[in-house]
């Protein structure tokens, strides 16, 4: 009995050396995966673009690879955390510490020069003008952004814009007439459609983009700006019967971080979002590039609804219409001219586009 005690006991004590091993090993595996990253920022999305989530999640991916782990940042897609102007201002007080947004002179003095019309025309394009940290925009919004509170990390783009519509096919400006067009913030884009359909009878409703399905749907307005990627993941070609490929403008959304909570990181971190940003980018402009040819595709097997394609010759009707040289002493020139003061920026900066735009037309 004594003998049978004595194994029981020798083989407890065993059990308990055993488990408290395991124990031990556990912890010391377990421990530094589920430590908490020094830094956990938040990033608001406030649309519903599941293409460009991908390169947010990327994004958020690489700078927690880059930091070792040291920050994370977690992606609040389809608005979670606000519409676009709640979410915005959320970064700039710095409850939320990056998002991606339209910079509407509503929001960013200098915001008209991220995407004014007539001057971005096609991808390449686009990946030097926005280009960090050369790149003429770059440069230049990084200079809106910072006037706000923020600080520009990379851009996010889906194309050209073209013009979509209820009522009939657009190849020619007479064809606004009477036409209820949505429009947003974006004086660039409004002067420019203004000056397109000036004398035709076309009228303007600013309307928030992410109410435009519905304002659509039942006719609050007959149509709006738009592009491919939002023709399909937004389903705008289901409320809207025509599309011109007008390319009359770029699409281009920033990436930005609160300024205040950029300046206190230390530099290795701001290198490790750096860098992730520039990868993100790259991904994005891959994706979305790749991505228009199935857009395409998609749009032209919807029997009720039709692509317009206009000729060279059709688009610079509308070109010329627009009046852009006036459009950029309005908007741009007084911005400008108090941010960088005898500088002639108005002129450098439509120079450097027109080079851009000679230097990429040269390759093709």
């Amino acid at each position: 009995m004594r003998e049978s005690n004595w194994r029981f006991h020798k083989c407890l004590s065993v059990l308990i050396v055993v488990l408290f091993a395991l124990s031990f090993i556990a912890t010391v595996h377990v421990g530094p995966a589920s430590a908490k990253a020094e830094y956990q920022w938040k990033f608001a999305q406030p649309w519903s673009r599941p293409l460009s989530d991908m390169s947010y999640r990327l994004f958020c991916d690489l700078v927690k690879k880059y930091s070792n782990g040291r920050m994370e940042i977690k992606l609040y897609p389809d608005g979670l955390l606000g519409t676009h102007d709640e979410s915005f201002h959320a970064v700039q007080d710095g409850s939320v510490e990056i998002g991606v947004f339209s910079p509407y002179v509503t929001l960013v003095p200098g915001g008209m020069l991220n995407w004014m019309p007539w001057t971005i025309s096609n991808w390449e394009e686009a990946r030097i003008a926005y280009g960090a940290p050369d790149g003429i925009l770059y440069k230049v919004m990084q200079k809106a952004w910072n006037q706000v509170g923020t600080q520009m990390l990379f851009v996010s783009a889906q194309g050209a814009y073209g013009i979509g519509n209820s009522v009939r096919p657009i190849r020619k400006p007479e064809d606004f007439k009477n036409l209820k067009m949505r429009v947003s913030s974006s004086l660039g884009f409004v002067r420019a459609l203004e000056n397109m359909g000036k004398g035709s009878g076309m009228t303007l409703e600013t309307i928030p983009w992410a109410d435009l399905y519905n304002a659509l749907s039942r006719g609050v307005v007959d149509g709006c700006w738009d592009m491919w990627a939002s023709l399909v993941d937004e389903r705008h070609a289901e409320v809207m019967k025509y599309y011109t490929d007008l390319d009359f403008s770029w699409d281009c959304n920033n990436v930005v971080v609160n300024k205040a909570k950029w300046d206190a990181l230390p530099q290795d971190l701001k290198n490790a979002i750096y860098k992730a940003s520039r990868e993100a980018e790259a991904h994005m402009y891959k994706v979305q590039q790749s991505s228009e040819k199935s857009y395409k595709d998609k749009l032209k097997k919807m029997p009720n609804f039709q692509i317009v394609t206009l000729t060279p010759q059709e688009r610079e009707v509308f070109r010329k219409k627009a009046n852009m040289p006036a459009v950029w002493n309005e908007l741009c020139k007084p911005w400008l001219d108090k941010q960088y003061p005898g500088q002639n920026m108005t002129q450098k900066i439509q120079a450097e586009l027109e080079k851009i735009h000679k230097q990429v037309m040269a390759k093709k």
